[in-house]
């Protein structure tokens, strides 16, 4: 079992690594240099995206290390 989460968590980060790197230096630039209305809404839309995952993931691994922490 112990496997099998090593294997998923480590998943996990090469798809979020993989994510960010392809948004930060394929994707938003692209959009970015477009120029457009809908491109640059586009650019802010998934930047916001980005950030909630990001802080979302945050949350999950603090609430992961310290589950008791906050609730009795």
């Amino acid at each position: 079992m112990f496997a099998m989460k090593l294997t998923l968590i480590l998943l996990g980060a090469f798809l979020y690594l993989v994510g960010t790197l392809g948004w930060f230096f394929w994707a938003g630039p692209d959009l970015v240099g477009t120029g457009t209305n809908e491109a640059l809404l586009y650019a802010f839309a998934g930047t916001c995206a980005w950030l909630l995952i990001s802080f979302g993931l945050a949350i999950h691994i603090v609430k992961t290390a310290r589950p008791t922490v906050g609730g009795r």
